[in-house]
């Protein structure tokens, strides 16, 4: 199959999603034209403030705000002829069946031969909408459902007509995959398709299963979010967030298009009284200001469904309860079934509910149980899908107790399991999810996920039943391993590090592994990575093995740690192999320290990176001043002026601030990634990438950068910079331990009171920088904020 070159994407419909989508595609170098329809003056007036209203959206849909400028309006009055220079056509208008085949038949003659059309639509059939294409287009033509907000959510789900060619399918998924970073399942073409069919299903439920045990919204959405392994915000939040008005036109998708005769679930379509009443009120949750919730201010208030007034929000489940949902699987589900309260009773309706919907719709929705279990962990931010959590509480027992509830009369319908699930394979294998594959009712079998080259660079993609941190643990060769680190290898040229500790937290043994590690490899290998299989790369120092020292023997333990500390950063820095950081998640603090003294970072794009140890009270201690002061005097020798404190300002507000960058592109903006390093779209490419790059630096004769001192800011620079701060906290902006951090830090990034341009090295810096770290850390007011944090997780401003 030739290779699809993706050139130029137009987007049809500059509404909140088609902007957004846009937007991706802006964040990963994909040139986007916005369409809307003609306006007055000028003319692509609608697509102009479809772009501008993307700087307002919360979470922020773009990398960069100011590369929504990067994305060209038009309009179907004037632009029509720039179609012809796209590869692909998504369409995001308004779910109209008629408004998109109107729009369908105005595009056809304007579209290259080889473009790809695409219906961004949350469950209209896609064959319908094939309809009104030309012949010749269908087989390019297919559904692409993107879930809100496109930025962030990992689910795409492909649908194919009859007419599409599977090879045009294949070739859109390798671009949402390794372009777009999104994770594909592959959907029948009915209506809600997979994620949405099972979990607006599921939403119905819990509004009916809330109301029959008399449960109030929040502390349904306590007791249906983290605790439950869902997303945090649960069912109501999640509502609100989704727009009612969304939801109710996804309820209603489902209510016309099936009778009890082909849904027994039909009855659970209708819309609840509750959303059709906040609905004709406009209250359609976040985007109105009022829905199941409200916020008129700091407090938050819920709806009272019985007088339709907001009342005092806020209430929590019952402790006991969350103790029942900490217990495994199988001893979850028997408590929350033989409880007699009614949160647990919830809890296990809801649950048996979800487990009895999706196996009943299996079939008709998609091709193995595996789509629906990713289906939901993308597209619902679930831990487990329905089927991984029945399996693993066991399969036959949970199985008899749904098949009970049916008989009983207390499950949504009267519909039993299907045979599959009590007899053959399944029975026999003691669930859905075998090495072999997921099972397929309609194939009768298990069968292995759909495999496309692009797979083949995800080393350890998510899977039922597994997690890539558990498969990444076993993986490869190890060739040392203790209860901070392991060192291993895949291929035998690069050596990876996988940090262990809570949060990858850089301790005192993590520091000792990675100076093994280096060591290891300038052995043994070609390069070596830094690398671990979850979402937080390090989020700093380790505080609380630092306590101890202190207690024990004062700063002088302190000192010592951080020097040895800094020593590792430098080795990193100077290894005679390339060290490359693979960057996902959070990097922080030591964290970020750390991916600074890398020879290369490898980032993926939700990769949020910074100096924050200022709310904690403290200066960064491993490098990360040392690092802003040389970088300064790098780029100043790359220019015409010589004013040091011109470079330096950007990278001392940071570290003064605590900023962290909101994407691996905003980190780049803040100089904690350079522009040689590489952002990646998808997680699970992250480690294929480093390797990679790692490999390609060795291959291509890479050497250590020389020791060699460079120019200091100096004392003038510190004394403009304490000017600034002065004013701060004169004019209340700052308190006065703000301000002598601040200070703190001035002092390092301009090497203290010496003469502008004096040539310093990064010991010489490191040295400042150690200083003003334990002198924070004896300091009572930063001690009152490092205990804070440890207590509460919050900054404390003192």
């Amino acid at each position: 199959m030739n290779r699809f070159h993706v050139r130029q994407v137009a987007v049809l419909g500059a509404g909140v999603m088609g902007a957004q989508i846009a937007a991706h595609l802006i964040n990963l170098k994909v040139p986007v034209l916005l369409f809307d329809l003609p306006s007055d003056s000028p003319k692509s007036a609608i697509a102009m403030r479809g772009i501008e209203g993307l700087k307002k959206l919360k979470p922020g849909p773009l990398g960069l705000a100011d590369d929504a400028a990067l994305i060209r309006p038009a309009n179907y009055e004037e632009h029509l002829g720039l179609l012809k220079d796209c590869d692909l056509v998504i369409e995001a208008i308004a779910e109209r069946m008629d408004w998109k085949l109107e729009l369908y038949q105005k595009i056809a003659s304007a579209l290259a031969a080889h473009c790809i059309v695409a219906s961004n639509t949350s469950g209209l059939s896609i064959s319908r909408l094939s309809e009104a294409l030309p012949e010749s287009l269908r087989p390019r033509f297919c559904g692409i459902h993107f879930f809100n907000p496109p930025r962030y959510m990992q689910l795409v789900e492909l649908i194919a007509t009859a007419s599409t060619d599977l090879a045009v399918m294949d070739q859109l998924e390798t671009f949402v995959t390794t372009t777009l970073g999104k994770s594909v399942v592959r959907a029948k073409d009915t209506p809600n398709f997979i994620a949405n069919r099972v979990g607006t299903a599921g939403m119905l439920a819990t509004i009916a299963e809330a109301e029959k045990f008399g449960l109030s919204y929040d502390v349904v959405d306590d007791l249906t979010g983290k605790k439950l392994g869902r997303a945090s915000s649960g069912t109501f939040r999640t509502a609100d967030v989704v727009g009612l008005d969304t939801l109710a036109h996804v309820i209603r998708t489902l209510h016309d298009n099936f009778t009890e005769a082909t849904d027994p679930f039909a009855p659970l379509y209708e819309t609840p009284p509750v959303l059709a009443k906040l609905i004709e009120a406009k209250s359609l949750g976040q985007k109105s200001g009022a829905g199941f919730y409200k916020k008129p201010g700091r407090e938050v208030l819920r709806l009272d469904p019985t007088t339709m007034e907001y009342v005092t929000g806020g209430a929590k489940a019952d402790e006991v309860v969350g103790r029942m949902l900490k217990k495994p699987a199988a001893e979850r589900l028997r408590l929350l079934r033989h409880a007699q309260g009614a949160e647990p009773r919830f809890l296990w309706a809801i649950l048996r509910d979800q487990f009895h919907y999706a196996a009943v719709h299996l079939q008709a929705i998609a091709e193995t149980a595996r789509d629906v279990d990713m289906a939901m962990r993308w597209g619902f931010g679930m831990k487990q899908g329905p089927f991984e959590l029945w399996q693993e509480a066991g399969w036959r027992q949970v199985a008899k107790w749904i098949q009970e509830d049916i008989a009983a009369g207390q499950a949504l319908c009267k519909a039993p399991l299907p045979d599959w699930v009590f007899k053959g394979p399944v029975d026999e294998a003691g669930g859905v999810h075998t090495p072999e594959g997921s099972w397929s009712p309609a194939a009768g079998r298990f069968v292995a996920p759909h495999r496309l080259p692009v797979h083949e660079r995800q080393h350890f993609p998510e899977a039922p039943m597994d997690t890539p941190a558990r498969a990444a643990a076993r993986a490869g060769t190890t060739v040392h391993e203790d209860e901070a680190l392991r060192l291993w290898t895949l291929d035998g040229q690069v050596l990876i590090a996988s940090i262990k500790t809570k949060m990858h937290a850089i301790s005192p043994d993590v520091a000792e592994g990675l100076a093994r590690g280096v060591e290891l490899a300038e052995q043994n290998y070609q390069a070596m990575v830094i690398w671990s299989p979850d979402d937080v790369f390090s989020a700093g120092a380790d505080l609380q093995a630092m306590l101890p020292a202190f207690m024990l023997a004062g700063v002088s333990a302190i000192e010592a740690a951080e020097h040895e500390l800094q020593k590792v950063m430098l080795r990193l820095r100077y290894a005679s192999v390339p060290v490359v950081s693979a960057i996902r998640g959070l990097a922080l603090g030591g964290g970020c320290e750390l991916a600074l003294y890398s020879a290369r970072r490898v980032a993926a794009l939700e990769s949020y990176i910074g100096l924050v140890e200022v709310g904690v009270g403290l200066v960064p201690g491993a490098g990360g001043l040392a690092y802003i002061a040389r970088r300064a005097a790098e780029n100043a020798q790359l220019s015409t002026s010589k004013d040091l404190l011109s470079f330096l300002s950007e990278g001392f507000t940071a570290a003064a601030m605590a900023k962290v960058g909101t994407s691996a592109l905003e980190s780049r903006k803040l100089g904690y990634l350079l522009d040689s390093d590489i952002i990646v779209a998808h997680k699970d490419e992250l480690l294929f990438v480093a390797l990679s790059e790692a490999r390609a630096m060795a291959a291509g004769g890479w050497r250590a950068p020389l020791k060699k001192p460079f120019a200091a800011a100096g004392r003038h620079a510190l004394a403009t910079i304490q000017g600034q701060l002065v004013n701060m906290r004169d004019g209340g902006f700052i308190s006065a331990h703000d301000y002598h951090i601040g200070k703190l830090i001035a002092q390092v990034v301009c090497g203290g009171e010496v003469e502008p341009g004096t040539l310093v090295s990064e010991e010489y810096l490191m040295a400042l920088e150690r200083k003003a770290f334990c002198e924070l850390v004896a300091h009572p007011k930063s001690q009152e904020r490092i205990m804070a944090m440890m207590s509460t997780g919050k900054p404390l401003r003192n």
